[in-house]
């Protein structure tokens, strides 16, 4: 009986479900471009980078302090994608002119950020920059009006115009040349490539593009934290591996515009998931744990479908071999 009234009261739920998915959506979209920077360093770089936990709370920090001394928005979002090339430098110089392995770079200098960051909103742990004081490019208020106002256009804009920058500097020859110290650094430098300079810089634009994400998120939340960023790098993995799985498998989504616009969508789907799972009762506290579970399954799955297809070609070469004979 308690589980038929379970479902009858999930069944009278569903408009608050609706109403919460706009919101849902322009999370994702946010965390999307989070995401985009995680892409380049963890798949066209090959780098373990555990810095975007700090540099968006950065991004973050940076934007408010900014737009509530004056500074527009789009001036705000700008400083705070330098702040984050400027951590990714940190990073970079630590890990190939000091030799500190990559993950342990970015966990010295994400510790540090928590220092820097409290100092840039002037030892405050969160800062507000209400929608009703400043000119913000995009607001959680407006999340569900049918108007020029919601903030999915503009987040929608800024995803389509940073793919196409995307693709086109990757196509570019010195981003070929990223590209190529990812895909094998020893042949790399036997082509007189300087794979450690590529490195910090591809460091510097994957923090860049996450700090943009944190000043976007301070204007849609209305409010910067110092801890923001927490489990940041684990929904960006979430993201990246969520769109390789969905939609990989599709012509459109195998070149790097495609790649990179698979895990904007898949951004997307990750907080359209976790929501629906709210909705359904589940402890808000019990939520880094589901993440934690979903990016476990998505990185299993492709090891799990290659033993699949391996069993799968084994059987068919000895039934092959056994009608052979």
């Amino acid at each position: 009986m308690e589980i038929i009234n379970y479902f009858v009261d999930l069944a009278g739920s569903f408009p608050k479900l609706f109403n919460q998915l706009p919101g849902a959506a322009a999370q994702g979209l946010i965390w999307g471009i989070m995401a985009i920077g995680v892409y380049i360093t963890y798949r066209i770089l090959e780098v373990s980078d555990l810095t975007v936990d700090g540099s968006i709370a950065t991004g973050g920090a940076v934007a408010a302090m900014l737009i509530i001394n004056g500074w527009s928005f789009w001036a705000a979002m700008a400083v705070a994608f330098l702040a984050g090339m400027l951590a990714g430098l940190v990073t970079g110089v630590f890990h190939t002119t000091m030799g500190i392995p990559a993950i342990l770079s970015g966990i010295l200098t994400q510790l540090a950020l928590y220092s820097i960051n409290l100092k840039i909103m002037l030892n405050k742990a969160n800062t507000a920059v209400s929608v009703n004081k400043y000119t913000l490019l995009v607001s959680s208020r407006n999340v569900r009006a049918l108007t020029l106002n919601n903030p999915m256009i503009p987040l929608i804009i800024v995803t389509i115009l940073l793919v196409i920058f995307m693709y086109w500097f990757f196509n570019t020859e010195y981003g070929c040349s990223l590209r190529a110290t990812g895909a094998n650094q020893a042949m790399s430098r036997a082509q007189g490539i300087n794979t450690e300079l590529n490195k910090v810089v591809g460091l510097m634009f994957s923090n860049g593009i996450v700090a943009l994400a944190g000043a976007l998120l301070t204007q849609y939340q209305g409010y910067s934290d110092v801890n923001m960023g927490r489990g940041a790098i684990v929904i960006g993995l979430a993201a990246v591996i969520i769109g390789e799985v969905v939609f990989g498998k599709f012509k459109p989504f195998r070149g790097i515009a495609g790649k990179l616009l698979a895990v904007s969508l898949g951004a997307i789907i990750y907080y359209l998931v976790i929501q629906v799972v709210i909705w359904m009762g589940l402890n808000t506290n019990d939520l880094k744990m589901l993440t934690a579970l979903v990016v476990a399954m998505f990185l299993a799955f492709p090891h799990w479908k290659g033993k699949l297809a391996a069993r799968k070609a084994a059987r068919e070469a000895m039934n092959g071999g056994n009608g052979h004979a």
